[in-house]
């Protein structure tokens, strides 16, 4: 049997604290042609649905929180509990569809069963259906959860972006698999180095650890985008070309993560003037998720996260301002130990016994945090456009939670030739969503102006 670690097992307790949330995390995928025969697609989903870890298991847990909750097999798993479908009411647009998914999305998933349901929907626009996963954030992160959904693809998963994260191309520790030194004057200085690195691991860590503290614990400024949310939820999405993306990182030698998070700087900034109120400085402290998932271990289903909690800067109007004051305040995050300390935490949680643990998490969970107003996460998907039953994907829409007193959530995916922003919003609190995904397009599309024109003058 597997225990859930502190991090998994906290998705649930932050979901108990609060009973107007879901933390279920959702993939959109909508596919081209005509809908497969109806025995046919139940079949050939059902089949590759099962191969999935988790899928056939719930979880048990144990009076008082003595133990972590535990992975076992559900003895009376039927598919037929978890996989429905649906007809969307003509005319069938984004529109229809995105309210479709914001109800699924925002009930909870019943935890007697294994904590995933499978949505197919038919009905939409140019002839096109879709699928519609939702699995329980307490199984697995962003990129393991892409993982999963590449899963139910004909090509069964394939080449994706997640070799591009930090993680991913940072050198692992390899000491265990070291040839063993016999010459005793060599240990000195292997242990010296030893130390030195690890006294300098911890100092950064601390370092970081006083500045997430501090991020979590003081408010920002009043503002709209921070509160108590109902149980309704709000889903919009932004596309943008990944070329024009590209040339804007080339242009202004940033990176991908800059470019999204600087475009929805700008449009952060214009929802806060549309409601009538100032963008400051302090006014959007983010939670930027940060992997920590080595490359041999996609395929784990698990959280594998640290976090850093930028403020983007909504008080600058200027769109090339924005996005060198992100990137600035990214690299400076970056090395500040922000990453590292959320990775000592965790360590250190998952060693402490889990009945103090449950309860500090249960406790801080409850308190209305000030400090952090939206979430903004990136998870690298597949490079070329999946099939499913023979049939195109032709967009894939990331689907992120909210909670904590955020009443707006985003995850950002690259599938393919596109950079996709999906938006989850609080249905009476989050009311401009469209507009949100609008703004972050022509934000994008100011940024490719600008690189144009740097291009064209140095050209010239």
């Amino acid at each position: 049997m597997e225990h859930l670690n502190t991090l998994d097992a906290g998705f649930l307790e932050a979901e108990d604290s609060d009973r107007h949330i879901s933390l279920a995390v959702g993939g959109l995928s909508i596919i081209e042609g005509s809908v497969p025969d109806s025995q046919a697609l139940l079949a050939g989903i059902a089949e590759r649905i099962e191969k999935l870890p988790r899928s056939k298991q719930v979880l048990r847990t144990h009076a008082l929180d003595l133990n972590p909750p535990e992975w076992v097999e559900d003895e009376t798993f039927d598919i037929a509990h978890h996989i429905h479908r649906a007809a969307l009411p003509q005319p069938g647009d984004d529109k229809t569809l995105f309210r479709f998914t914001a109800e699924v999305m925002e009930r909870r998933l019943d935890r007697d069963r294994p904590l995933w349901e499978c949505w197919i929907i038919e009905g939409l626009e140019n002839g096109r259906w879709a699928l519609l996963m939702k699995i329980h954030h307490c199984i697995a992160d962003g990129i393991a959860t892409m993982h999963m959904f590449s899963g139910l693809s004909d090509e069964g998963g394939g080449a994706n972006y997640a070799n591009e994260i930090r993680a991913a191309k940072e050198k692992h520790d390899d000491s265990t698999g070291r040839k063993l030194n016999l010459n005793p004057l060599s240990w000195v200085g292997t242990v010296r180095n030893l130390t030195a690195t690890a006294t300098s691991t911890a100092l950064l860590a601390f370092e970081g650890a006083i500045e997430v503290a501090g991020g979590l614990l003081s408010p920002g400024a009043q503002s709209s985008l921070i509160g108590p949310v109902s149980s309704m939820r709000r889903i919009s999405c932004a596309r943008v070309d990944l070329a024009d993306v590209n040339k804007i990182c080339e242009a202004f030698d940033v990176t991908l993560n800059d470019v999204a998070l600087a475009a929805i700087t700008d449009s952060f900034r214009a929802a806060l003037v549309r409601r009538g109120e100032q963008p400051r400085r302090n006014s959007l402290r983010t939670l930027v998720p940060v992997s920590i998932r080595s490359p041999d271990a996609v395929g784990i289903t698990d959280n594998r996260v640290s976090l850093m909690l930028p403020f983007l800067p909504v008080d600058k109007e200027d769109p090339e301002e924005q996005l060198r004051t992100v990137h600035r305040r990214l690299t400076r995050a970056k090395s500040s130990g922000q990453r590292e300390a959320g990775s000592v935490a965790l360590a250190a949680a998952n060693i402490v016994p889990f009945p103090f643990t449950a309860w500090a998490i249960r406790a801080l969970t409850k308190l209305p945090q000030r400090g952090v107003v939206t979430l903004a996460t990136n998870v690298p998907g597949p490079r070329k456009r999946l099939r499913v039953m023979g049939r195109e994907v032709v967009q894939v829409v990331p689907i992120p939670p909210i909670a904590l007193q955020l009443r707006t959530g985003i995850a950002i995916l690259s599938y393919a030739d596109e950079l996709v922003f999906g938006i989850t919003g609080d249905f009476d609190t989050a009311w401009d969503v469209d507009d949100l995904a609008k703004g972050i397009e022509a934000a994008v599309a100011r940024l490719v102006a600008s690189a144009t024109r740097n291009d064209e003058h140095r050209g010239g």
